[in-house]
């Protein structure tokens, strides 16, 4: 199942939950219930689960979901393995609403406090267009921790992006803007720097973090740390690169 580029956001929708999902078969149902309760009569919303090249029964727990009472459900599936930015970049294009609200599929992150981040979004700022989230307490082993906070103080002294934690899975941002955004592999833990290119605010309010009670983490030292490290570099060329955006007048 694929998704179309062209989709447009709709009026009727204020925000779409984009959720990157592999092997997450027994967290699906509890992170659904969880959404729905945060979001239900507060803001009209779709969830977007984006099987990204599971194994195991992802898919068909989000189907059992959306049969379980949350018709606002749906799934989108990767033929292949293509890594989360990739899986977020889809459930993006599909989204029918002018917000996106992603999460990370493992539980961690705790769908409360998505109201928090779009209540902020939504405020009086024009140029606000990306609410980060900000794990003040992490619920991780000692070595996700260390990995996470040496990349982040490295991309925070050379991209000088004033977010302390571009890593957390819970975010709310414009569709339009990311959109617009140059995208590759790992971007979603460079978006900030990304949506300042653009000319844009961002703001991070602290989140509540949980331990993983389900399922197995797809992340080590690897693909972490040296890896983001990495991109660093690419991201500090794209600044450099960018074009300012030039005011325009229709007449």
């Amino acid at each position: 199942m694929t998704a179309s580029p062209d989709s447009v956001s709709s009026p009727d929708l204020q925000v779409s939950v984009v959720i990157p999902v592999c092997n997450e078969q027994d967290n699906v149902l509890p992170l659904a219930r969880e959404i729905h309760l945060a979001l239900a009569g507060r803001y009209r919303h779709e969830t977007i689960f984006v099987d990204d090249g599971s194994s195991d029964g992802t898919a068909a727990a989000v189907r059992a979901a959306r049969a379980d009472g949350m018709p606002q459900i749906r799934l989108i599936r990767h033929a292949v393995r293509s890594g989360q930015s990739a899986a977020v970049a889809t459930g993006v294009r599909a989204a029918h609403a002018p917000w996106i609200a992603t999460l990370d599929g493992d539980g961690q992150n705790d769908p409360a406090d998505i109201p928090r981040l779009l209540d902020r979004a939504s405020g009086a700022a024009p140029r606000l267009r990306l609410v980060m989230g900000n794990r003040t307490t992490r619920r991780d082993t000692w070595l996700r921790r260390m990995s996470s906070r040496v990349a982040n103080g490295v991309r925070g002294r050379l991209l000088r992006d004033g977010t302390p934690d571009t890593g957390c899975g819970i975010k709310v941002f414009d569709r339009a803007v990311f959109l617009d955004v140059p995208r590759f592999d790992h971007m979603h833990r460079f978006m900030p720097a990304l949506f300042q290119r653009e000319g844009y605010e961002v703001v991070s309010v602290p989140v509540n973090h949980r331990e993983r009670t389900r399922g197995k983490s797809k992340y080590g030292l690897h693909n972490r740390l040296w890896v983001g490290i990495v991109d660093l570099f690419g991201v500090m060329w794209l600044i450099r690169r960018a074009s300012p955006r030039v005011p325009t007048d229709e007449s």
